[in-house]
């Protein structure tokens, strides 16, 4: 049976390039939007969040890593990355 390159990578490489690929979105959308509306954008959409699941304590810093995450993802949808073929 043949096993497959990825099934083999240590565990830790995995996640230090998952980390990378999260932080870009991060970088690119500080680049592209004033931070104090970035906060903002962040702050409306844990509040959502926060709403959805009736305000049930004990998930603020899930609800904003979550909004960050989504509000980041959003405003660089679009925007070819650095390793992207057309940029080479």
């Amino acid at each position: 049976m043949a096993v497959e390159a990825s099934s083999t990578t240590p565990r830790t490489a995995r996640k230090s390039t998952a980390t990378k690929s999260a932080r870009r979105p991060r970088e690119a959308a500080a680049a592209l939007i004033d931070p104090e509306r970035r906060r903002a954008l962040i702050a409306e959409a844990a509040y959502f969040r926060a709403e959805r699941r009736g305000f049930e304590p004990g998930h603020e810093a899930e609800d904003w890593l979550a909004a960050e995450l989504e509000v980041d993802t959003a405003l660089t949808v679009g925007i070819p990355s650095k390793k992207s073929p057309a940029m080479q």
